[in-house]
């Protein structure tokens, strides 16, 4: 918590110390924006691997049935927008929640959001927020209909789509926000047991114009109790390159490493590109591609029994139509390629895995 003090205290400082907590009763008293949005994805995955249960991959939380339809996300969303502070709760369900959220006690798994953030300036450019919070990592969510793709990247997938603690952010210029956040764990709510020490994270995050946006976020913390703890570090980096209204770029590189063991000096290693493109093809018609990459040699992320462990390249190729924007009728076919035999096809091994999936989402907010 020291680190976080410090942050707090060189902020503070660095502001003009006659904006601080100078607002008056009538700005304090001026109504807030009140928001309610509601999201459902219905979908349906056939997988030609024909795998024996209906729960197709351990390593993926997302549209991951087989050959059933099912609900992926139904989320209710509470937001609460005001100059001096703001609030938001959500409530899940769906194959996400039970299958992302199974190390969360029974009672926090179908609570997606819930914090309350204040303004700490009189211009409010320095927030502090507090609670179970969206991750700051990455450039994807579960919420289907916001992201260029039908299913969710590797990288996605096995990074953190939640974290709970709480989140400093600071606004020096339009252009620039910068965050620092302590935080109790690698996507988890709830501490796991017998780990006393906090996590950290930072974000920068730059918007240049329309055409460019530019993310930099970290990790630094670990997923062990105290006796075995392993330190991790993480980072990862993207852009969002817009070059004209009908197309859309995402590259992004993870990149990850973690102590072997207890006080090691040697570490393991993890690394994750992604590149996705997205094309308008008409009003109502859009198709994206993605090819992608996990390596974790050592089963960091995503342990296997294989000698190379999880080595997976991937592609996919997806076609939305919308008729409106926000209803949205997508199919998508998925490839996996791993250089080791890590996938189920009839009861056999496989290196390979192919898809198709099909998804109605629709996403309805109404302020008030």
């Amino acid at each position: 918590m020291k680190l976080i003090y410090t942050l707090i205290t060189i902020l503070l400082l660095s502001i003009n110390s006659g904006e601080l907590f100078a607002q008056s009763d009538t700005v304090w008293n001026q109504k807030p924006i009140f928001t309610v949005t509601c999201f459902t994805d219905v979908y349906y995955v056939y997988d030609f691997n024909q795998p024996k249960t209906n729960i197709r991959q351990k390593f993926l939380f997302n549209h991951n049935r087989h050959n059933e339809f099912n609900i992926n996300l139904g989320l209710i969303k509470f937001q609460i927008e005001h100059d001096k502070y703001r609030a938001n709760f959500g409530l899940q369900a769906g194959t996400y929640v039970s299958d992302n959220y199974a190390v969360e006690p029974i009672a926090l798994r179908n609570i997606s959001e819930a914090n309350i953030g204040i303004s700490l300036g009189g211009r409010n450019r320095l927030w502090l927020d507090a609670g179970i919070l969206n991750s700051h990592i990455g450039f994807e969510s579960a919420v289907s209909i916001e992201n260029p793709t039908l299913t969710r990247s590797l990288s996605a997938e096995n990074s953190p789509y939640y974290l709970a603690g709480i989140k400093l952010s600071f606004k020096p210029i339009k252009k620039l926000e910068l965050a620092a956040f302590a935080l109790n764990g690698w996507q988890r709510i709830q501490r796991l047991p017998g780990n006393s020490l906090l996590s950290f994270g930072t974000q920068v995050k730059y918007t240049a114009n329309k055409k460019l946006k530019l993310n930099w976020s970290t990790f630094i913390g670990t997923n062990d109790p105290d006796n075995i703890r392993r330190m991790r570090f993480f980072s990862n980096l993207y852009g969002i390159i817009s070059p004209s209204k009908d197309l859309k770029i995402i590259a992004g590189i993870d990149f990850g490493i973690q102590q072997r063991s207890k006080y090691s000096k040697n570490y393991n290693t993890w690394l994750t590109p992604v590149l996705i493109a997205q094309i308008k093809l008409t009003p109502h018609l859009n198709t994206a591609f993605r090819i992608e990459y996990f390596q974790d040699e050592t089963g960091i992320i995503i342990p296997t029994t294989t000698p190379n462990g999880f080595q997976t390249a991937g592609a996919s190729i997806n076609f939305d139509y919308n008729p409106i924007s926000n209803l949205s009728c997508r199919i998508e076919g998925r490839w996996l390629a791993s250089r080791n035999l890590i996938f189920q096809k009839n009861g056999l091994s496989s290196s390979d895995n192919f898809i198709l999936a099909f998804s109605i989402a629709y996403k309805f907010s109404k302020q008030f």
